[in-house]
């Protein structure tokens, strides 16, 4: 069985709204190795809506605390 990575969205994962998949290859041995969930356009919009709610504090955050959350 492999893994299916799902969406991340606010430090945690969602299903979202489609279950179609695609499947993530090792470049090197052409192996699939696990499927990535396809996002509809509901997901998509979901996710743009969050960002944009984010943006006012991230946009105010300090240089140094974005650094910091970045290389978490």
């Amino acid at each position: 069985m492999t893994t299916t990575i799902a969406h991340w969205l606010n430090n945690k994962e969602f299903a979202g709204d489609s279950t179609a998949t695609a499947p993530v290859t090792n470049p090197a041995t052409g192996e699939t190795t696990g499927q990535v969930a396809l996002a509809s356009v509901a997901d998509a919009q979901h996710v743009i809506d969050a960002a944009a709610a984010a943006f006012p504090e991230w946009r105010d955050t300090s240089l140094a605390k974005r650094t910091q959350v970045l290389f978490k």
